[in-house]
């Protein structure tokens, strides 16, 4: 497993906390802890989920937080299986998520 140096760790918490801090609704805190389960999950399983959550979402809007979570955070890995993306959360990311959920 690649671990992450001092400086990204901190880097990662910063971009982490930061975007936790615009979470008005406590979503992007549910997809996070989604992802920490170490499974992988299709946008439709993620707005599946947060639906049960009782979240009141549609799946354009999931596929786009998704997708944006990748792109600006950098800890998701993608799997094109078919027509669908499979999203899950990158090894050398998992205790700096977790430690930063922890104490958010």
């Amino acid at each position: 497993m690649v671990s992450l140096t001092r400086k990204e760790n901190d880097d990662l918490k910063t971009r982490l906390t930061k975007y936790l801090a615009r979470d008005e609704t406590g979503i992007r805190k549910s997809v996070l802890k989604l992802f920490l389960n170490e499974k992988p999950y299709t946008t439709q399983n993620v707005f599946d989920l947060l639906k049960q959550q009782g979240f009141d979402v549609n799946y354009r809007g999931i596929s786009a937080m998704v997708g944006l979570m990748n792109t600006r955070l950098g800890i998701l890995r993608i799997d094109v299986k078919g027509d669908h993306n499979v999203y899950s959360l990158k090894d050398e990311y998992k205790n700096s998520v977790k430690a930063t959920m922890d104490n958010y």
